[in-house]
């Protein structure tokens, strides 16, 4: 195996489309038996989950067939782009567990080369500089019903277009005063083909080249010219990139070069979110969210920060697969796979994220009891704790209700229910405040019903749990939940997908109470509390202040939201 693909688990590679035209290729030997993959993101920006699928599906295909995935950064665009999206996206990708070693590459690497090539075009007479601006560029370019027309550019001499290509390179335009478009067909019923900007005017500096260039290429003419630089075999993009394909094929074609494959695979479109790096990016800069990573973010760091494992998302691109068609997938798929990995991973714990206080009468005043807890039912080896029990208690406030209604199997008036891990208890009155909020609830206890060792064969409907008031530890929680409060917040007849924002997608929670032990719990570690969900320690807490962010709950909430309103 190449050494800069890894093997990030016992995880295969489903097999699919792409595997077909792959396995073909190496039947024929097409590319001498090779397979280069490459994934080449726009340091715009910090990679989202749809990103990830990407990333699994690129270097995955590389690992399948022994061969090589290159990380390259598409940096055309130095408005846009900067060192910080750069670090993020290599920090993302380590993180799920794919390493690139020498094969880091930027477009920035290649601007001599893609320059001569242009010069090459210009040559041939298959490539002029034009002056029609950006707005009659799109006029003059047609409709997909019309054709376009042709700029009174067009048809200038080779030696004419190559002065004034290499004056725009020395600096000697205004911004937009003048592009390089491929002259190609302008009745094309590809509009991509309708003689394309390759280059255009900007006197801007960039994060790796400085001030050397005052022109930089188009994305599309940068593109697969950089592919054939580096040997690429097959292109792997997404669908919106089909009708670009004629294009990349063409540049190629014109330049004699090494020719790779373009495929096109279906973009992740997930429920309860927005995928556009430009919504992303006004949800951070309009303060919709704290940040590129905040845990409400689709962004790979943001999921990072909200408890996500890499194997969770690993196994996630594994379910959804390789589809050559678009559709949407449930984002309740990518909560299972966490769920699914955690549940076997987490730690088990007891928080009471809404406490009230309960006095057991009966129970010794001072006694402290120690009990067994199990740390992870499904793992062997995860062994168990000592949790202390005494007199005053901290339970759920949901988990009492003065007037229960039917069904309910939890604390009430003059009714039963059980301590995890210790007895069954008895509520005999309640203590409430001027406003008439409970304040304290009164039980007695059955010492015969000590959980593991009690005599008493008395069963009862309800198990909750709780904190020892002796020794619980204060604690911020935050409770994440989907940052839409609608499936398709962009959907067809959605005027400002603003609108349908979850204004509880966070809820901070100050003085929650939990175990003595998850006071020294370090930023990244991972929990389910019991009864209540998945958690993970915020990567900014401080050391023995530890704040909780809500991974997933244990089940599937909106399911039944959306069951009871429908």
């Amino acid at each position: 195996m190449n050494d800069n693909t890894i093997n990030p688990s016992s995880e295969s590679t489903p097999q699919n489309f792409i595997n077909e035209i792959i396995d073909e290729h190496l039947r024929t030997n097409k590319y001498e038996g090779r397979v280069n993959t490459r994934f080449p993101p726009e340091p715009n920006g910090y990679l989202h989950i749809g990103h990830a699928k990407s990333i699994c599906l690129n270097f995955g295909l590389a690992k399948q067939y022994n061969g090589t995935c290159n990380l390259r950064f598409d940096d055309t665009n130095p408005t846009k782009e900067e060192v910080e999206y750069v670090d993020s996206i290599k920090e993302d990708i380590n993180w799920l567990g794919f390493n690139w070693g020498k094969t880091e590459y930027y477009a920035s690497d290649y601007f001599a080369q893609l320059y001569d090539w242009a010069e090459q075009l210009i040559l041939a007479g298959k490539a002029y500089v034009c002056e029609l601006n950006a707005e009659q560029i799109r006029a003059y370019r047609g409709t997909l019903t019309e054709p376009g027309k042709e700029s009174p550019y067009r048809n200038r001499s080779v030696e004419e277009n190559l002065d004034l290509f290499r004056r725009m390179k020395a600096g000697e335009f205004t911004d937009g005063s003048k592009t390089l478009r491929a002259k190609i067909d302008m009745a094309s019923p590809n509009v991509n083909m309708r003689d394309p900007v390759m280059y255009r005017i900007l006197h801007q500096e960039h994060h790796r080249t400085g001030a050397t260039w005052n022109i930089y290429p188009m994305y599309d003419w940068a593109h697969g010219q950089s592919d054939s630089i580096e040997k690429i075999t097959h292109s792997i993009c997404t669908l919106e990139f089909e009708n670009h394909r004629p294009l990349y094929d063409w540049f190629v074609e014109q330049l004699g070069i090494h020719h790779p494959l373009q495929i096109e695979f279906a973009r992740l479109n997930l429920s309860y979110t927005v995928m556009s790096k430009r919504k992303l990016l006004q949800l951070v800069e309009d303060g919709f969210v704290k940040s590129w990573d905040d845990p409400r973010m689709p962004t790979i760091s943001g999921l990072r920060r909200r408890g996500y494992t890499p194997e969770s998302i690993r196994a996630f691109t594994d379910k959804i697969g390789v589809a050559r068609r678009d559709n949407v997938i449930d984002v309740a798929l990518l909560e299972n796979c966490i769920r699914e990995d955690l549940n076997k991973k987490a730690l088990r714990r007891m928080a009471v994220l809404n406490p009230v206080r309960v006095i057991i009468d009966n129970y010794t005043e001072g006694l402290i009891e120690e009990l067994d807890a199990v740390n992870n039912p499904e793992d062997t080896n995860a062994g168990s704790r000592k949790i202390e029990f005494s007199r005053e208690l901290f339970i759920e406030h949901d988990d009492f209700m003065e007037n229960p209604v039917s069904q309910f199997h939890r604390l009430s008036p003059g009714k039963e229910v059980r301590l995890r891990y210790a007895y069954i208890i008895k509520c005999n009155s309640i203590e409430k405040d001027a406003d008439g909020n409970i304040t304290a609830i009164h039980c007695e206890f059955d010492p015969e019903t000590k959980s593991g060792t009690g005599t008493s064969k008395k069963k009862v409907k309800g198990t909750i749990h709780w904190v020892s008031a002796h020794n619980a530890v204060s604690v911020e929680v935050n409770l994440y939940d989907r940052l839409f409060s609608v499936e398709d917040p962009q959907g067809d007849k959605v005027i400002d997908w603003k609108e349908f924002i979850n204004k509880e997608s966070l809820i901070t929670l100050p003085a929650c109470k939990v175990e003595p032990a998850l006071k020294d719990a370090a930023a990244g570690d991972k929990f389910q509390f019991e009864r209540l969900g998945y958690f993970c320690v915020d990567k900014d807490s401080k050391p023995g202040s530890p704040v909780f962010n809500r991974t997933v709950t244990l089940r599937d909430s909106w399911a039944k939201i959306e069951k009871k309103n429908g």
